[in-house]
């Protein structure tokens, strides 16, 4: 949060969203939308329904140059940079050497650069980080003041099409170079809620412009992040600094998938990314105390992040991490953590709200199928 005396910063689209309604709000160091006239519910459904225009300018965007980049990144992360093929990217964690998520963050190879998105509350420090650790033959270079907007939907794609028919032929993690209305763009097939769409990196200068070609798509709306985050809950996607963080580690927080084969135990560039030896030896031993699973609410009552979920005894076993109520399942949905032995599918807890135990089952996520365009 960003103490009420210090200066909130604004992304390149701020006056617009004072035009067209948003209520702003301070998150990680911005003055930025929760919501508009249209409301979280409407703004979720219509998001999951047609497509949404999501303001993230928020988030840190890097690039990556020089010969050693991609060699220099993996030794950061436990992913696969070094083979990642041109036009492609993949989701990361950098680590620190307790095994801990410092952050997550997405890695795309446009050629004779990299190109870094890292969440806006951690890139000062992820900065500082790359600039320490990736030695002094790879150039790092942030990006100031450009905007990044996300498109999520069903309808994403028709919509984007019409505006730039390039993009048609790109899947799901493609990511390329590409001119949108006589701007410069980054673009990526990609998102945050469990839809098809595309994130697109714009000059500051060009922002306003492309932000309203975009809204003046039949299929788009303007979301904000209260819906942003019901969103990606229902679609069992991470937020840090709520569901993962550098107390826990890749194995905890159920996010295997993301450690490449080729960095594991028996691959060809096992290890040597922070905190390898306590990663690699929690995913052969399966030895943790504590898992990160879904939650769904027996009830209609939200569970929000920090209730205690307690057994059938009262014990205490873990806790949730993130909670609202799931608009397109019509059901309360959350993530949290439990004792290891708690972690089984259908497993039934008790969430403790106001002093009343909430039942809630173990049950798989993401709550809703993710719909990404894979071709």
């Amino acid at each position: 949060m960003t103490s009420s005396n210090e200066q909130l910063a604004k992304t390149p689209l701020y006056d617009l969203h004072l035009e067209l309604g948003g209520k702003m709000v301070p998150f990680a160091g911005y003055e930025m939308p929760v919501q508009y006239p249209l409301g979280v519910k409407k703004e979720h459904i219509h998001t999951r329904e047609s497509a949404g225009l999501f303001d993230v300018s928020h988030m840190g965007q890097v690039l990556l140059k020089g010969a050693s980049a991609a060699a220099a990144m993996e030794k950061l992360v436990p992913v696969d940079i070094i083979d990642l093929p041109q036009g492609k990217q993949r989701y990361a964690l950098f680590t620190n050497e307790q095994g801990g998520i410092m952050d997550d963050l997405m890695v795309s190879n446009l050629g004779d650069k990299l190109f870094v998105v890292v969440n806006a509350a951690c890139k000062q420090q992820d900065i500082a980080h790359m600039r320490a650790r990736l030695g002094d033959d790879v150039e790092v270079e942030v990006l100031e003041g450009r905007a990044l907007l996300a498109l999520q939907g069903p309808k994403a794609a028709e919509a984007m099409i019409r505006i730039q028919p390039d993009v048609a032929d790109m899947v799901f993690m493609d990511s390329r170079e590409i001119v949108i209305d006589g701007a410069e763009c980054l673009i990526g097939r990609a998102g945050y809620t469990g839809e098809d769409g595309f994130e697109i990196s714009i000059p500051e200068a060009d922002a306003d412009r492309i932000a309203r070609l975009l809204l003046a798509q039949p299929e788009i709306e303007f979301i904000g992040l209260g819906a942003r985050d019901s969103l990606r809950l229902e679609s069992g996607l991470c937020l840090y600094g709520h569901d993962i963080d550098t107390t826990t580690t890749p194995v905890e927080a159920s996010l295997l998938w993301a450690i490449s084969k080729c960095r594991r135990t028996d691959g060809e560039r096992a290890g040597g990314f922070p905190g390898a030896d306590i990663i690699l030896d929690q995913i052969v031993t399966k030895a943790v105390n504590r898992k990160r699973v879904g939650l769904i609410g027996q009830g209609r009552a939200p569970i929000r992040e920090g209730a205690e979920l307690v057994n059938a005894a009262g014990e205490k076993v873990g806790m949730v991490t993130s909670g609202s109520f799931g608009p397109t399942i019509g059901t309360p949905v959350a993530m949290g953590y439990v004792a290891t032995e708690y972690a089984a599918l259908e497993t039934e807890l008790f969430a403790i709200v106001r002093g009343k135990q909430l039942p809630m089952n173990v049950a798989r996520a993401p709550f809703v199928p993710q719909r990404y365009h894979r071709g």
